[in-house]
């Protein structure tokens, strides 16, 4: 169910009570027949409260929708395009492959006041390395200097992103650059629900998965480049057990967004928050609502 609905699951109610029928009629002097208990399952708890502009939450085991919050309109998404960079990266390059770190990469970070992976001119660096520079610290220099290695030019990088996002069916999803920044044009846009159908993918690539879902990486010091350690910008790794990843961002435009998932007693959970005000926020709404799915995975097979 899409535009702001919440789709629960559906338990029955046993109403009214039955009277224990023993077949004699009491003593005058015996305390009155009993009713037997009446088992009527507590409420179902309702939703987290979601103050992001776009939300989508579905378990992909078994398809149910658990929210989804206006999941269809196109808004901006910010650094989460990073997660189509990272798909095209992959199927254009091989991971040992070195990348040349350009001065142009790292003043395209510095200019657009961007966050970085603290790269400098003439750093060789593989682009496994440079991956995890994409992914953890949503480094705007990594994803530059992949960008123009494999598309090879940003322009015809972005041609492969959208070609990839028509492959992959999602229908309202345009990219302009590689890493969601607001120029040009704003940085494109995707939805809540197109965000959700590219996570699942990205966690079914064994590659891109791993990287998504780690918590830190290092690079040491070599001839050809400085060390770097890379924290995942993704707080719900280091709060909840299960967690595979995916991807934050934030633009003025596009608010804090967030692409999480999970997988809880045998369900994969994935959701995707839009366009929160509040940086520290999304992560909590994103806990909130992995509890709250899960609880009703429990409730609808009977796992109590």
């Amino acid at each position: 169910m899409h535009n702001g609905g919440i789709r629960l699951l559906a338990c029955a109610v046993l109403t009214g009570a039955t009277l224990l029928v023993s077949g004699f009629a009491p003593p005058a002097h015996s305390a009155p027949a009993r009713r037997t208990p009446v088992h009527t399952p507590a409420p179902e708890p309702a939703a987290p409260t979601v103050h992001a502009r776009a939300a989508y939450l579905v378990d992909t085991t078994t398809g149910t929708v658990h929210l989804s919050r206006r999941a269809t309109e196109r808004v901006p998404i910010a650094s989460l395009t990073k997660i189509m960079t990272a798909y095209v990266v992959l199927r254009e390059a091989r991971l040992s492959d070195v990348v040349t770190v350009k001065k142009l990469d790292v003043r395209h970070a510095r200019r657009n006041d961007a966050t970085h992976a603290s790269l400098r001119a003439g750093e060789r660096l593989t682009v496994r390395d440079l991956l995890h520079g994409v992914m953890l610290p949503s480094g705007a220099d990594a994803t530059h200097a992949l960008a123009r290695v494999y598309g090879p030019g940003q322009a015809r990088f972005v041609a492969k992103m959208n070609a990839a996002a028509r492959s992959l069916g999602l229908e309202d999803t345009r990219y302009s650059n590689a890493d969601g920044l607001p120029k040009p044009r704003g940085g494109g846009y995707s939805t809540a629900f197109d965000q959700a159908k590219l996570a699942d993918v990205v966690l079914r690539d064994r590659v891109l998965s791993a990287i998504a879902a780690e918590d830190r990486y290092t690079v040491r010091k070599t001839r050809v480049h400085r060390a770097h350690a890379w924290t995942n910008t993704n707080k719900l790794l280091r709060r909840v057990p299960g967690t595979l990843g995916i991807k934050t961002g934030y633009t003025r435009a596009a608010g804090y967004c967030l692409s999480f998932a999970a997988d809880r007693d045998g369900h994969r959970l994935i959701g995707v928050l839009l366009g929160d005000p509040r940086p520290e926020r999304r992560f909590r709404t994103a806990e909130r609502l992995l509890e709250w799915a899960s609880a009703q995975a429990a409730a609808y097979t009977g796992d109590f």
